[in-house]
């Protein structure tokens, strides 16, 4: 069989369907958008969530320098974790920055914006003093997907409570990897800990913090332990209070939601 060029392979995942339309329209126009932000001297992060990772003595990918193997659970039973940690992470596509909000509760669009709320009031404040308006890139699902009532309606209330203009853009569908945060913080963040059991939230927080790229990345970290409720339902009435406006160019991917005024 190998003498005719047969060898054992496995699957390879390559075709992701048919592509939307608007696609290639989408993609010039959130980097046009981008640009547009970073000119003007306002943030413009790209966000999402990484896998979860059970925090406690078990096996992580990978290989690291040492003198002995690391000794872990035979099995990954979540009973035997201290927590699932659900990292957030923030990208500063201008300044090569990121900030992970680990949650220890569900994932949900209101810990997305929490995590989002905490960059802004510890970092992004401070370096983008005066800044009124935000620019978020993030992918078409998840906690922070378009279709997503309750990430419209926190963002909603951030904007209110921070006087903020917040524009966002999501990639397509089945495009996420172009998300610069997958490449630029998650990819570094693995390399950094790979190998290395990450038994405690401090081991965890840590390695996030200690990660480093050759172009200067630079990496901060918070943890937040609140308790989030799944499935909430966010009403009609609720929606229509959104301040919201959709773009002309992919309305339903691109929205800017602005503060409303208290009377």
């Amino acid at each position: 069989m190998r003498g005719l060029g047969f060898s054992p392979r496995v699957n390879v995942k390559r075709f992701t369907g048919p592509p939307h339309p608007d696609r290639d329209k989408q993609f010039q126009y959130l980097r046009r958008q981008r640009r547009k932000f970073q000119r003007a001297g306002c943030p413009a992060v790209s966000v999402d969530a990484k896998k979860k990772e059970l925090v406690g003595n078990f096996r992580n990918a990978g290989r690291k320098w040492s003198r002995r193997a690391e000794e872990v659970n035979a099995h990954d039973f979540p009973q035997d974790a201290e927590c699932r940690a659900a990292p957030y992470g923030i990208y500063d596509t201008a300044r090569n920055a990121g900030h992970v909000c680990v949650g220890v509760s569900t994932e949900t669009s209101e810990f997305a914006v929490d995590s989002l709320r905490q960059w802004w009031r510890t970092c992004g404040k401070r370096v983008y003093p005066g800044a009124r308006k935000i620019f978020i890139e993030a992918d078409a699902g998840g906690s922070n997907g378009y279709r997503r009532r309750l990430w419209k309606r926190e963002l909603q209330r951030w904007a209110n409570a921070d006087g903020l203009e917040i524009t966002v853009s999501h990639y397509p569908t089945g495009a996420s990897k172009w998300n610069p945060v997958e490449h630029r913080l998650f990819g570094p963040i693995s390399t950094n800990w790979a190998g290395q059991p990450l038994r405690t939230l401090d081991t965890l927080l840590g390695f996030i913090r200690g990660t480093r790229s050759r172009t200067g990345l630079h990496v901060t970290a918070r943890l937040n332990d609140k308790c989030y409720a799944a499935k909430i339902r966010v009403t009609d009435d609720e929606m229509a209070q959104i301040n919201i406006h959709s773009h002309q160019t992919c309305p339903q991917w691109n929205y800017t939601i602005k503060p409303k005024l208290r009377r």
